[in-house]
């Protein structure tokens, strides 16, 4: 499908290739091998509340996190 750059750099997604992943209104971008890949990208509607709420739930705390991010780091 031909999509075309605008004075503004802007493209343009086919209605084709949207229809397909309903939804996505962020994508991540990168340019590999000269080719441009766009990524679609879900976010998700959470509160810092909630995180901690369901942390406390399952009994973890600040030093558990920080554990998972350091075992984490060493894969």
């Amino acid at each position: 499908m031909l999509a075309k750059l605008t004075s503004k750099n802007q493209i343009t997604i086919p209605k084709k290739i949207i229809e397909q992943i309903p939804g996505v209104k962020y994508f991540d971008m990168e340019l590999k091998d000269g080719t441009v890949i766009l990524k679609p990208l879900q976010f998700y509607d959470t509160s810092l509340e909630r995180i901690r709420s369901k942390m406390k739930k399952l009994g973890l705390n600040e030093n558990a996190v920080s554990e998972a991010v350091k075992w984490a780091r060493s894969k």
